[in-house]
């Protein structure tokens, strides 16, 4: 039986900051200048008509440098600032770094007729396989936040020891594991900013879908929806062939198969995170799997864990304490 979880070493919010709302809240409104170097740009079939889009920083040793692909979360895209901390973060460090979009996000809404969904680790996967295929990669690790959490730990829960030999490691921000539990705690009434967020963003872009594929799309359907459950009992599991929220949720949930996880996992959660809840039952499984560090703090909101600047870990001194968190745990593979 593994240990307890592991208390990160003394995460301090930034003055001002404390607490989940405050976090969470600050991260969204701070801007941040993170200058990249000019990216590869590709799009990458992840099955027959659906492509992804992808932007990848390459080390002038491609193929034996570890590549990191990062997937981000609900409504982000390869630009959430995330994103682009942990690429200039692991870049410094050697690491090759991939952007992935997941299916309409990033400007692709044309590039798929389907929606994206917290179950479609298969594109993660062919998103890894063309760059072994066409990089001739040797190593690489995957990392998420929030929903993209849930994606890469899903993948390699799936692929457990029969993932390619390639597949070093994985990283996860506030994964979003247990999606029932959070989907109703965004619900509350100290969550329901967020939910009004989400819901107007998933909204625009279901209208968006419905004008470039007229016909597939029934946007009638939003009819009554006023939560993010309702929206993915109406809209996600409909057109993606789940019989409802409730069984889409069951489905897609990452913490089915965490314990089958064969890599050297990082699970980076905040106690108080607004909205991520990870149940008892997922919780022992995490705890029992000696593959996985799972990192507890007591403050952190939802993948916010805002330090003060100057008091964060190397590989980019500007108090994005998870980011530094999630770099150097991987540099090691």
């Amino acid at each position: 039986m593994g240990s307890s979880p592991t208390k990160a070493q003394a995460f301090q919010p930034r003055r001002g900051l404390q607490g989940g709302h405050r976090q969470t809240i600050a991260n969204f409104f701070l801007t941040r200048r993170i200058a990249l170097p000019a990216a590869d740009a590709r799009l990458i079939e992840v099955e027959p008509g659906v492509r992804v889009r992808c932007h990848c920083h390459w080390q002038p040793d491609r193929q034996n440098a570890l590549t990191v692909i990062i997937v981000h979360g609900l409504e982000g895209s390869s630009d959430s600032p995330y994103m682009l901390g942990i690429a200039r973060k692991g870049l410094a460090v050697g690491m090759n770094v991939v952007r992935m979009n997941q299916r309409n996000c990033g400007g692709t809404d044309g590039e798929s007729p389907t929606l994206y969904h917290s179950g479609r680790s298969p594109d993660v996967a062919a998103v890894a396989q063309h760059f072994l295929e066409y990089d001739r990669i040797t190593r690489f690790a995957l990392a998420g936040f929030s929903m993209g959490g849930n994606l890469v730990l899903k993948l390699a829960g799936e692929w457990g020891r029969e993932g390619p030999p390639q597949f070093r490691a994985v990283a996860a921000v506030c994964p979003s594991m247990d999606l029932a539990a959070s989907a109703d705690a965004l619900h509350l009434s100290s969550n329901r900013l967020y939910e009004y967020y989400f819901m107007w963003k998933l909204r625009q872009r279901l209208h968006a879908k419905a004008r470039l594929f007229p016909g597939a799309f029934d946007t009638s359907r939003l009819r009554g929806v006023r939560t993010l459950r309702d929206f993915d009992d109406k809209i996600t599991a409909y057109y993606s062939g789940f019989g409802g929220a409730s069984d889409y949720y069951a489905r897609a949930a990452a913490a089915n198969v965490v314990d089958r996880i064969a890599v050297p996992a990082f699970i980076l959660q905040a106690a108080n995170d607004p909205f991520i809840r990870i149940v008892p039952e997922t919780r022992r499984k995490l705890l029992a799997n000696p593959n996985i560090t799972f990192t507890e703090t007591g403050d952190g909101g939802h993948c916010s864990f805002l330090a003060q600047p100057g008091l964060a870990q190397p590989n980019g001194d500007d108090g994005r304490w998870a980011e530094n968190q999630v770099v150097e745990f991987l540099r090691k593979f």
